[in-house]
């Protein structure tokens, strides 16, 4: 994949800084990203997904620069904002798979609205492997909530194409293309 767009990059983040929802490619399908911290774009995810509120969201995070020191340390850092303990056997789990496809669940922090968490005392969260998408959490510096970019109950949409199709002439959806998942 060649080095993601910056302009559109820009896009996408000023989308998600404003409440607004972007579609965003991961490895696996395409999510219906929001800031996992503003309540009213959460609402947005749900009301456009027709998804029940007490389904949880995925929080995607950033990776660590490559090349960090301490990577542990990192993670920790990049975590804490989400949860309250992280086990030594998920620290194994994050060093050999991500970024990944690869999402793991723990005790969410105080902070964690319980619209993303739909009212559970725990919060998925993953680091997707995605350039497109971790050049946008890296600019973001936040958590991005994103279930899978379709209508409840569809199928998942591993394109752009399959994301427009689903919501069609949605204005207020920009979808980044990161080609076939």
């Amino acid at each position: 994949m060649t080095k993601p767009n910056s302009s559109l990059i820009d896009c996408a983040l000023d989308a998600i800084r404003t409440g607004k929802l972007v579609a965003i490619p991961t490895e696996t399908v395409y999510g219906l990203g929001a800031d996992a911290s503003n309540r009213d774009a959460i609402q947005k995810i749900y009301q456009l997904k027709g998804r029940p509120t007490d389904h949880p969201l995925i929080v995607h995070v950033q990776a660590p620069p490559s090349g960090s020191k301490d990577l542990e340390q990192e993670w920790l850092t990049i975590l804490s904002p989400w949860t309250r303990h992280i086990p030594e056997s998920a620290l194994i789990l994050i060093k050999h798979f991500w970024p990944g496809p690869l999402t793991l669940v723990f005790e969410k922090s105080k902070s964690v609205l319980d619209s993303v968490t739909g009212g559970q005392a725990t919060v998925a969260i993953r680091s997707p492997a995605h350039p497109l998408t971790q050049e946008l959490l890296q600019r973001f510096g936040g958590g991005i909530a994103a279930p899978s970019a379709n209508r409840y109950g569809r199928i998942s949409p591993t394109s752009a194409g399959d994301v427009a199709a689903e919501f069609p002439n949605n204005p207020d959806l920009l979808i980044l293309d990161g080609g076939s998942c």
